[in-house]
C-alpha cells in the first residue's frame, strides 16, 4: 500500500487499508491489480480524475491540426486556370494546411510524361518559397497526386 503520501506503507490487508483510508477522508485505488500483491493508493479520486481531465482538455487546445487541402488539376491546363490553382495552393499553404494535387488523364495524356515532369518541375518552382513536395508523385490508375507541406 502506498499512503497518502505517497510514502510506502508497505503489504497491508484490505480491511486495514480500507478503514485507514476512511478515516483520513480519502479513496482506496487499486494501481496496480495485476502484480502480486495487489498495490494501492491512498488519495482523492475525484481531484485526481478532475486534475486529468483539466489536463487532456489542455493538452487538445494545444495541438495543431493540419488539414488537407486536395486542388485537382489536368496536364493540358490553361495558364489563367494554373495561375488560380497555384494561388489557391499558396493561401493553403500559408495557412499552413497542407496541399494535395490531384493530376488526372483523359485518353493517352498518361503517355506524355514529359507533359506530366514539366507541370509537376512547373508547380514545384511556383510553390518553393511557400512548401516542399512530399515523397514521390504517386501513380494510381489515370490519377496521379503529389503534396506540399508548409514550411514552418
Amino acid at each position: 500500500m502506498i499512503g497518502e503520501n505517497g510514502e510506502q506503507v508497505g503489504v497491508v490487508d484490505y480491511q486495514t487499508a480500507l478503514l485507514r483510508a476512511q478515516n483520513i477522508g480519502l479513496d482506496l485505488v487499486m494501481v496496480s491489480p495485476n502484480t502480486d500483491p495487489i498495490v494501492c493508493k491512498i488519495m482523492d479520486y475525484g481531484k485526481y480524475h478532475y486534475d486529468k481531465q483539466k489536463k487532456d482538455q489542455k493538452n487538445k487546445r494545444a495541438q495543431k491540426v493540419i488539414k488537407v487541402k486536395e486542388l485537382k488539376l489536368r496536364p493540358r491546363i490553361a495558364d489563367n486556370d494554373y495561375n488560380t490553382k497555384i494561388n489557391k495552393a499558396k493561401k493553403f499553404l500559408s495557412e499552413q494546411n497542407k496541399v494535395k494535387f490531384n493530376v488526372f488523364f483523359r485518353g493517352r495524356e498518361f503517355d506524355k510524361k514529359e507533359l506530366i515532369n514539366n507541370l509537376i518541375e512547373r508547380i514545384k518552382l511556383d510553390l518553393e518559397e511557400y512548401g516542399t513536395i512530399e515523397g514521390k508523385p504517386d501513380y494510381q490508375g489515370r490519377r496521379m497526386s503529389f503534396s506540399f507541406m508548409p514550411i514552418k
